[in-house]
C-alpha cells in the first residue's frame, strides 16, 4: 500500500550528464538536506559497456556492478560535503531490482542503443552472440537491447524504512536491475529500464509530494536548440502529453523526464521539477526550472 504523501520527501533523479561534475551537483542536494528535506536519489549510466574483445556480460549483472560502483561514488562524495556542513546524515547504495513484464513487447523489438560502437565486421561477428545491432550512421554499429516499463520496485519498502530512519538512499541507479517472476521466483534479464520512468515508479510507491529531475538544463524547453526555442516554466499534465504526442521532446534525453514527470503527477505527486544542479533550491522554492502539475 503506498504511504500517505510526504511534503518533505523528495526523490531525486540524478541525470547522467551532471555526474561527472559530482560536487556541484550534489551541493545543492545537500543544502535541502540542510533545510529539513528528505531525499532518495537515483541515477542514470547502467549497465555494462560491451566489449567485442571479452566474453558478453549479462545485461542485469552489468547493472548491478554500475549500481555499486556509481553508487558507492555519490555515497562517499554526499557523506563528505554532509560532513563539510556538520551534518550527521548516513547514505547508503542499494543494488535495487525492478520488475518488468515478460510478456512486454519491447523484448520482441529491441530499441534501446547501449555501448560504444561497431564496424560492420565487428557487428557481423556479434550477431553470431545473439546480439541485435542497427546501423547508426557515420558511427557505425550499436547493440540494441529491450526496453520494458518498469512496473515494481522490489525493494521500495526497503528504501521507505530507510527514508524513515534518517539515512539518504541511493536506489534504481541506471534504471534498476529488471527482473521477471516465476514459479521459483525472481531472474534477471537481458535489457535495460528507462531511469526516469523506474525512478517516478519508485517515488509513487514511496509516497513522495516532489520528483526532482536534475539534469544540464535550467528548465524544459520547445524547439530546443533552434533560434525559435522557447524555455517553458510550468506544464500541466494535459500540456505536457500534448507535446510529448507531437515529438517536442527528444526520446533519449527529455522525452522521459517529461513522461516520467506526468506519471508521477496523475498517480497523486505534487508536482515534478525538471532543473540544472545550480537551480535545485530555487526550483524548489518555485523560483527556476520546469513545473509539472495537475493542472
Amino acid at each position: 500500500m503506498t504511504p500517505p504523501r510526504d511534503l518533505r520527501l523528495v526523490v531525486v533523479a540524478i541525470g547522467g550528464k551532471t555526474l561527472p561534475a559530482l560536487d556541484s551537483t550534489l551541493a545543492p542536494l545537500v543544502e535541502l538536506v540542510s533545510i529539513g528535506y528528505r531525499l532518495v536519489l537515483t541515477h542514470g549510466h547502467g549497465g555494462p559497456i560491451p566489449d567485442p574483445r571479452v566474453p558478453a556480460l549479462a545485461l542485469d549483472l552489468g547493472t548491478a556492478q554500475a549500481q555499486g560502483s556509481i553508487g558507492y561514488t555519490l555515497q562517499q562524495a554526499f557523506e563528505n560535503l554532509c560532513r563539510a556542513r556538520k551534518l550527521t546524515v548516513a547514505s547508503t547504495t542499494l543494488v535495487t531490482r525492478v520488475l518488468v513484464d515478460p510478456a512486454d513487447p519491447a523484448f520482441a523489438q529491441p530499441a534501446q542503443p547501449i555501448g560504444p560502437s561497431y564496424t560492420a565486421a565487428q557487428a557481423k561477428e556479434l550477431r553470431r552472440n545473439g546480439w541485435a545491432l542497427v546501423e547508426a550512421g557515420r558511427r557505425g554499429w550499436r547493440r540494441v537491447v529491450p526496453s520494458p516499463r518498469p512496473l515494481r520496485v522490489l525493494e521500495a519498502d526497503l528504501v521507505y524504512r530507510l527514508v524513515q530512519a534518517g539515512a539518504v538512499p541511493i536506489a534504481c541507479g541506471g534504471g534498476g536491475v529488471p527482473v521477471v517472476e516465476g514459479p521459483d521466483g525472481y531472474r534477471g534479464v537481458d535489457a535495460v529500464i528507462e531511469k526516469d520512468l523506474a525512478s517516478e515508479v519508485l517515488a509513487t510507491a514511496l509516497g513522495a509530494a516532489r520528483m526532482l529531475f536534475v539534469t544540464d538544463v535550467e528548465r524544459v524547453a520547445v524547439n530546443f536548440g533552434t533560434p525559435q526555442g522557447v524555455e517553458i516554466e510550468r506544464l500541466t499534465v494535459a500540456e505536457a502529453r500534448a507535446l510529448l504526442g507531437a515529438g517536442e521532446f527528444a526520446p533519449g534525453s527529455m522525452g522521459p523526464k517529461v513522461e516520467a514527470s506526468v506519471r508521477f503527477v496523475e498517480a497523486g505527486g505534487r508536482e515534478a521539477i525538471i532543473t540544472a544542479p545550480a537551480r535545485v533550491r530555487a526550483a524548489v522554492e518555485g523560483e527556476a526550472g520546469t513545473r509539472v502539475l495537475a493542472d
